[in-house]
């Protein structure tokens, strides 16, 4: 904004002894300020501002912590076997394959004893910084479970507004609250990080070395289970960049084995949980602008969304998503068809076009409702 105030003050300069050519330059000079001021736009706000998704291929651009997606669908606030909460955050958003796993999830862990998914934030609709929260969620490849079960009778409104979730690690010790987990409990993580969509599951430290101390047998699956601050009342899945977004950042694959070695003992050690040396520190989604982000975010900000936040949603039995009336205005590459996993679909497919009877495992209507 520095450079406003500079072009504000040039004029006044200017119109002392104004000449054309002084007209031209300070044309030229309002021009690069009006382009740097596009450019120093918060992100968080632009994108948190959006209600609905980009009309276009399902895509994603940048990495998990700095970029946006274009074609984003979002899960129905209600399923058989999941119900999102703190829906006014309107963060039920996500690439179809990301959309597709958590119902594929919900019907596999119900399957398994778990009475219920608690959906938590996935993304805002078209991805990006968010206002709160969290750092990444930003190209609708990440999802937060909640570890508490679901009730069995439906919640309103306003309790997934302002129900609390379960803390199942104590803030002192680090370590798992015994009363409080179950068996069950490792068979959702489990299930969660057997999909190959899957490439880590984030989980607090405490809950990480539970499942090293207890989990017989198969340990494979642990080698995705990964252990990082907070996630004590909720898992994190990330699945990986999907096909069709060339633009998409992988992130470094995890280490071998299966992670109960001296990097779990790390952070049962005093360093992880030192004071951070300047508290005050904006995060970097504060300071992140449209400049920070890979440039094709600003055509998927651009781009025209569908006609309501229903013609993007996921349905059952067969029933396509409405096809919006805009063409996609993001290019996307050819995709190649997804020929495995909870999100498979055709190379040409779209997201707001009619969705073919391929096997998807979409949505259903909650029983009894």
């Amino acid at each position: 904004m520095i450079r406003l105030e500079f072009a504000e003050g040039l004029m006044k300069m200017l119109q002392r002894s104004w000449t054309p050519l002084m007209a031209a330059a300070f044309a030229v000079v309002t021009a690069l300020a009006a382009q740097s001021a596009r450019a120093e736009e918060l992100a968080k706000d632009l994108f948190g501002a959006k209600k609905l998704p980009a009309v276009a291929a399902p895509q994603s651009f940048g990495f998990y912590s700095k970029g946006c997606f274009a074609g984003g669908v979002a899960i129905p606030m209600d399923g058989p076997h999941w119900e999102v909460m703190r829906p006014s955050r309107n963060r039920r958003w996500g690439h179809p394959v990301m959309i597709g796993l958590i119902e594929k999830l919900s019907r596999d862990a119900a399957a398994d004893g778990w009475p219920g998914l608690l959906v938590g934030d996935i993304s805002q609709p078209r991805g990006g910084p968010m206002l709160t929260g969290h750092a990444s969620h930003q190209i609708g490849l990440d999802a937060d479970i909640w570890l508490t079960p679901m009730p069995d009778n439906r919640l309103s409104t306003n309790q997934r507004e302002k129900m609390s979730a379960t803390l199942l690690v104590d803030e002192k010790t680090h370590l798992v609250k015994e009363a409080l987990w179950k068996p069950q409990h490792a068979l959702l993580l489990k299930r969660a990080a057997s999909y190959p969509e899957v490439e880590r599951i984030l989980v607090n430290p405490g809950i990480k070395k539970k499942l090293c101390d207890t989990v017989k047998g198969d340990r494979a699956w642990l080698r995705k289970i990964r252990p990082f601050w907070g996630h004590d009342y909720h898992f994190h899945i990330r699945i990986g960049c999907q096909p069709g977004s060339p633009d998409c950042k992988r992130q470094e694959a995890t280490v071998r084995g299966d992670g109960c070695d001296q990097s779990l003992a790390w952070w049962f050690t005093d360093e992880p949980w030192r004071p951070a040396k300047n508290p005050d520190k904006p995060k970097a989604r504060e300071l992140m602008t449209m400049a920070s982000l890979p440039r094709e975010c600003r055509a998927v900000l651009d781009a025209p969304a569908p006609s309501s936040a229903e013609a993007a949603t996921y349905h059952g039995d067969g029933r396509s998503i409405a096809a919006a009336a805009a063409e996609p205005a993001v290019a996307a590459a050819p995709e190649p068809a997804i020929t495995s996993g909870a999100g498979a679909l055709p190379a040409s497919a779209s997201a707001f076009a009619a969705t073919p009877e391929i096997g998807i495992p979409l949505p259903r209507p909650r029983p009894g409702n």
